[in-house]
This record gives C-alpha cells, sequence and structure tokens, in this order.
C-alpha cells in the first residue's frame, strides 16, 4: 500500500486503494458490532454473545496491525531517512501504548 506522508502536519495522505481497505475493515466491524447490539436486544446467550465480542476485538487488532504497517513503512521510514530521530521514540511510546 503505497501512500504519501505529511506526518508532521499529523495527517496521512493515504492512496484510494488504502483508505479503501481501512473504510472495509471498519465497516466490517462496524456491522458487527450492531450484530451484538441485535444479539443484546434479543436476550440472546450469554456465551454466544461473547464470542462475537471476541470476534470484533480480533477484527480490530487486525486493523491496527495493517494501520501500523503502513505507518511505519510511510510516515517512521520517511522521518527515518530524513534524520528525525524522535520517530523512533514516537513509535516506540506507541507500540507501549498499544500493548498495555
Amino acid at each position: 500500500m503505497e501512500k504519501g506522508c505529511a506526518c508532521s502536519t499529523r495527517k496521512v495522505l493515504r492512496s484510494e486503494q488504502e483508505k479503501k481497505d481501512l473504510l472495509v475493515r471498519l465497516k466490517r466491524v462496524e456491522g458487527q458490532i450492531r450484530g451484538i447490539e441485535k444479539m443484546v436486544e434479543n436476550d440472546m446467550y450469554c456465551p454466544d454473545i461473547l464470542v462475537q465480542v471476541s470476534a470484533v476485538q480480533s477484527a480490530l487488532n487486525s486493523f491496527n496491525k495493517v494501520l501500523l504497517a503502513c505507518h511505519i513503512k510511510g510516515c517512521v521510514a520517511d522521518d527515518i531517512r530524513d534524520g528525525k530521530d524522535e520517530a523512533v521514540d514516537e513509535l516506540v511510546t506507541l507500540l507501549q501504548k498499544l500493548m498495555k
């Protein structure tokens, strides 16, 4: 997934394909959440709901992995090439937040 990076402005210029791929993943999660809402409304069995919640968490983790890979390959790599070593510190802080 190629993209142009404008990290210094805290915005990223994503390719249309990258944006589409990320949005498809989020729409899928949104649909799963709506399904869980209906399960609760319909008094479904707790373990069945919990399995669906786990599926949503897995889908969000997958989304994060894709987005993190794009960030590292784009913004972080570009910043390192440009001599902006603070990009590594920012990445370390981000990973610490993601891994709590």
